[in-house]
């Protein structure tokens, strides 16, 4: 199966409304092997918590999740490809060092840089198209 990593908005928008991000993380975990690195479930954890300060429910469902993925651990690797926010950098190099297939982001920073990067970036909408058989 395919190894799909979302980053940290793509999982925060799923967990914080109803949508496009949840819809399509609810087919990753159906149709696909879901990978998170462990820098990006700090984050997601930080910010449902301290910023939008989610309910206990939107809480738990977050880490049932988390119990059915592969974390990535943090790599000593540079990222393949030079981005802007270093933050976006070392989501990169986890995720290609984690073996991810493709990364699924709503940043600008990192979809900027897809044609250079050695796994497809793309958008959560473009990647739902190609999930659901699209162009």
């Amino acid at each position: 199966m395919t190894r799909v990593c979302l980053d940290s908005n793509v999982l925060v928008a799923a967990f914080a409304a109803r949508g496009l991000c949840a819809d399509l993380l609810r087919q990753v975990l159906t149709d696909f092997d879901l990978v998170l690195p462990q820098v990006v479930l700090e984050e997601v954890r930080r910010i449902l918590s301290e910023k939008l300060k989610v309910s206990p429910e939107a809480t738990a469902a977050f880490e049932s999740v988390v119990e059915r993925c592969e974390i990535l651990p943090k790599t000593s690797l540079p990222s393949p490809v030079e981005v802007t926010d270093p933050d976006d950098e070392r989501v990169l190099a986890d995720a290609v060092a984690g073996g991810a297939e493709v990364l699924v982001t709503g940043d600008n920073d990192l979809l900027s840089v897809a044609a250079a990067s050695p796994i497809p970036i793309l958008s959560p909408r473009a990647f739902i198209t190609v999930a659901r058989g699209g162009p």
